[in-house]
């Protein structure tokens, strides 16, 4: 059985939608205050969610379909990007882990976006600490994997082959 694109786009947007409830849950009922790496992970979710949103309401055919799709796949792999990033760093040696820095906040009030957001994806000591696991692998790595089933369901509708 093939779904139609609008029914994967919008599959795509609930997706998203859960995941972000499932972090707002994580941070407002178990305590679990997000490192900017993850807040960085959230907008790259709330990115991928509008444009499957846009597209599930659109009802797009070839053309339209493909441009979503890509549009998809492109929030999805900056999500990957700061995914990548966050597992490389809860993978590092104690001992190799960059120091605790400013918060999230603090950054983007005292620095311009263009000195923020390198400061935002290097990370910090806070980003390497694993707080949560479930089967075994933490939040960004879930993230992640969550960003390639994307990314991938956003190339297959690029390249699949549509109705007229």
């Amino acid at each position: 059985m093939s779904l139609n694109a609008r029914t994967l786009f919008l599959l795509i947007f609930i997706g998203c939608l859960g995941l972000l409830g499932f972090g707002l849950y994580l941070q407002h009922t178990k305590g679990l205050e997000p490192c900017p790496l993850c807040v960085m992970q959230r907008y790259a979710f709330v990115l991928v969610g509008l444009v499957a949103l846009a597209a599930g309401l659109h009802g797009p055919k070839r053309k339209g379909i493909a441009f979503y799709g890509i549009g998809v796949s492109l929030a999805a792999l900056a999500g990957i990007v700061v995914a990548g990033r966050h597992v490389w760093l809860e993978h590092l040696p104690k001992d190799q882990v960059p120091s605790c820095g400013p918060g999230l906040d603090f950054i983007l009030d005292f620095f311009p976006l263009t000195k923020a957001l390198p400061l935002i994806f290097k990370g910090s000591g806070e980003c390497a600490d694993v707080v949560w696991r479930f089967l075994g692998m933490s939040i960004s790595e879930w993230a992640l994997a969550w960003f390639v089933v994307f990314l991938l369901t956003g190339l297959s509708l690029v390249l699949r082959k549509q109705p007229a």
